[in-house]
Order: C-alpha cells, then sequence, then structure tokens
C-alpha cells in the first residue's frame, strides 16, 4: 500500500508538472488578449520592456513581466522596429513579438494629383494629422505628382523629401530621353513649359500636341497666352473661381504671357510625367492656336484665320449651352 501510495504521489507532481508546463507554453504561443484587430506603436527608441508595459496598459497581454519572461525563453534575440503594427484577433504574444521584428508597419498614402499648385501640396500635407512637423511651401513644379507612402508619425519634411527627390530622379531619368530640336534647352524651363501644358489640357490624348503648340510658339517668339499663367500670380495656382478680368490679362509681372514673350520666371504648378515627357517629346504639327471644343478637348488651327473660325464655332456651343 506504501509503495502504491508513493508512485501515485509521483504521478500527481509528473502531472502537476505537466500541467504547469502547458500553461507556461500556451501563456506564448496561445490566444492572447487581442480581442480584435488592433493597430499598436512601437516609439522609435523603445525597449521590449517599455513595449511589454505598453501591451499592458492596452489590455493586449495579461502581464507585462510574463511576456518578457517568456519572450527571453522562446523569443529571438532580433531587436523590435519602431513603427504602427496591426496586431490581429487572436494574435499570441509569439506572434506579437514576431510582428514587431521582422513584420512591415502600417503604410498610408497621400495622393499628389498632377497639375497640384505647391501651395495646396503644404496644405494636403499639413491637413495629415497622422504627419508630424512644420514644413515650407515646396518650391513649385519640385514636387512629382504620385501616391506616396508614410507611417504614422513620420515627419512631412520626410514626405516632402521623397516627393522632391522622386521628381529629380524622373528629371535625371527622362532628359537624356530627350527629342532633337525641341523648344526648351535646359531641365528648368522643360518644367516650366510642362507645367502650362498641364494646366491647359486635362485630356491625356492631348498633351504632346499641346506641348508642340506651345513649343512653335517659342521658337517663333510668340506670345504664350496661356491663360493659368495669368492666374498664378493671382491665387498661387488655386482655381480663380470667376472669369478673368480685362486688367489681369494686361498684368505685367514675370507670369502673364499675355504681356510678355516668353515663358514665366518659374512654373505654374507640379506637372506630372506625362506633361513632362510631352514636352521632351512634343508632337510635329504646325498648330499654334487652339480653343475649347466643347467636348473637352481642344480644337487646333495652324493660322489666325483658321482659329477664328474656331473660335466662332466654340461660341456658338456657349450660346446654346446658355453661357453668353
Amino acid at each position: 500500500m506504501k509503495k502504491t501510495g508513493a508512485l501515485g504521489l509521483g504521478a500527481i507532481l509528473a502531472l502537476v508538472l505537466l500541467v504547469g508546463a502547458a500553461w507556461f507554453l500556451s501563456g506564448w504561443w496561445g490566444g492572447a488578449d487581442v480581442e480584435e484587430d488592433t493597430n499598436f506603436i512601437v516609439p522609435s527608441g523603445a525597449s521590449l520592456t517599455s513595449v511589454a508595459n505598453k501591451l499592458a496598459e492596452e489590455g493586449l497581454v495579461s502581464s507585462a513581466d510574463a511576456f518578457l519572461l517568456r519572450a527571453k525563453i522562446f523569443g529571438s534575440s532580433d531587436p523590435i522596429k519602431a513603427g504602427e503594427f496591426l496586431i490581429p484577433a487572436g494574435a499570441s504574444p509569439a506572434q506579437i513579438l514576431d510582428t514587431f521584428q521582422h513584420g512591415n508597419a502600417l503604410a498610408r498614402l497621400v495622393t499628389i494629383p498632377e497639375g497640384l499648385p505647391s501651395i495646396m501640396v503644404w496644405e494636403r500635407l499639413m491637413a495629415e494629422d497622422l504627419l508630424t512637423g512644420e514644413i515650407p511651401v515646396p518650391a513649385e513644379g519640385s514636387v512629382l505628382p504620385d501616391s506616396y507612402d508614410f507611417e504614422r508619425g513620420e515627419t512631412r519634411a520626410a514626405v516632402l523629401a521623397r516627393m522632391q527627390a522622386a521628381m529629380q530622379n524622373y528629371l535625371a531619368e527622362a532628359w537624356p530621353k530627350r527629342g532633337k530640336d525641341i523648344a526648351v534647352d535646359n531641365v528648368k524651363d522643360a518644367v516650366i513649359l510642362a507645367s502650362i501644358v498641364e494646366k491647359e489640357t486635362g485630356v491625356p490624348r492631348e498633351r504632346r500636341m499641346v506641348a508642340g503648340l506651345y513649343s512653335n510658339r517659342v521658337k517663333d517668339g510668340m506670345l504664350l497666352q496661356a491663360d493659368p499663367t495669368i492666374i498664378y500670380p493671382i491665387t498661387k495656382g488655386k482655381p480663380l473661381g470667376r472669369r478673368i478680368k480685362q486688367s489681369e490679362i494686361a498684368a505685367i509681372n514675370d507670369y502673364n504671357t499675355y504681356s510678355m514673350v516668353g515663358l514665366p520666371k518659374g512654373p505654374i504648378t507640379n506637372p506630372g510625367r506625362e506633361s513632362i515627357a510631352a514636352v521632351l517629346n512634343p508632337a510635329k504639327t504646325e498648330a499654334r492656336y487652339m480653343v475649347a471644343d466643347g467636348t473637352g478637348g481642344h480644337a487646333f488651327a495652324r493660322t489666325l484665320d483658321e482659329h477664328n473660325a474656331n473660335v466662332a464655332k466654340w461660341f456658338e456651343i456657349r450660346r446654346k449651352r446658355g453661357e453668353m
């Protein structure tokens, strides 16, 4: 009987140890206290201890000490990364640590459409409350329109720097591929002319034609007479919201191409890749004039007489619409 009792006690102890080990292991690889998908921020320079305490404070693990102990025994020694991470519902402590060490931080997008002037690029970045820090209004034409990813807490200056680097990289790639005998002889003027093309047409298939027309005018020493160059000194590229006044058409400044020959002193917006490419390889055309055609595009003309006929057609369309 004593022998049987001794064996029974040993079995009980073994069972207790087995249950304890199972509990200890399940506390690492079993489901944690994450009830729903949760975004969690690992601050820059944070230690594993501070992150464990933050996990416990936010109710994502039951105990910071238990998390740390198991992490030291079972986890990888790889460093944790800063950023915002998605912890899925039911994630285990092991999965949480692995996410911080080897997962990808959540990325968000800020989109700069083609033809967005720099004042509005600045407004868009300043309105993004997941970014931090102040930035000046970027130089006009220095930002490449595109969608850019960023992480929560990233500085606006860092995001803007990527936008401007993208423009420099694109220009460095595109300029050597320019056609022969184009209207500009340097990258700066290419961006200026591309900014006019960007604002003068929203029809992709017209870009090279519009670029060809304005290239002809530049080469001929003609007034470019681009309406957006009238508006830019008034609004910095924002919509005018009304018809242009005669006094504004006649205004003399460094941008108004109705009162000066040649290109403005700088870009009037941030042109996209396609408008830049159009200026570097414009359509071969004899067109010098264009006017809206009522379909969203333009009617192009070689001579002033042809242009006046197109203008008459456009006015008739506007009269039928009740706009005149």
